[in-house]
């Protein structure tokens, strides 16, 4: 009788932790995107700080989603004013010329949807389709300054803020 108990109660601990674990990891992966206090821009608008590796989506003249992004490395910023062109789902990439030069070996187009697609699953184009915010394959680099001078968001994200954004559907 006594080993029954011991195994039961081992058995609802390992549950509890199971359930408090399970718990902590669906928290954390909504805890990215926060509705924050936001001003000075109107409704619709996306904004990125760099520093910050923070994009906003202003919800209202008070308030922004907050999402976490990966950002430009030093000498790629671009700053400045630019619309959404173009909304793509699975987008596939043909690497820029200066990609290329760094990573010769990459091919010329890499199809959407696949595993080295460094686009993700969605993406919102800006400047003639020369810069982009975009998912990425890679969620580790979401925080950090990684990108030849597009904005990375966790695919979860981009996915949201693709509903989200003004433009003409492609």
């Amino acid at each position: 009788m006594i080993l029954v108990l011991r195994r039961t109660a081992i058995f609802i601990a390992f549950v509890l932790v199971w359930a408090l674990l399970a718990a902590a990891a669906a928290q954390s992966a909504t805890r990215d995107r926060d509705i924050v206090a936001f001003t000075g821009f109107a409704p619709g608008t996306i904004v990125v700080k760099t520093g910050e590796r923070s994009l906003y989506y202003v919800i209202d003249e008070q308030r922004a989603l907050r999402f976490p992004v990966g950002v430009d490395r030093s000498g790629k910023t671009w700053t400045g004013t630019a619309r959404v062109e173009g909304k793509y789902v699975r987008p596939a990439w043909a690497p820029p010329r200066e990609i290329r030069r760094d990573h010769p070996n990459l091919p010329q187009v890499i199809p959407g949807g696949a595993s080295n697609n460094p686009m993700g699953e969605a993406a919102l184009t800006l400047r003639g389709g020369e810069y982009a915010i975009h998912g990425t394959n890679r969620p580790a680099s979401i925080g950090g300054f990684v990108s030849y001078g597009c904005i990375r968001m966790y695919n979860r994200d981009i996915v949201e803020l693709y509903r989200l954004s003004r433009s003409a559907r492609r």
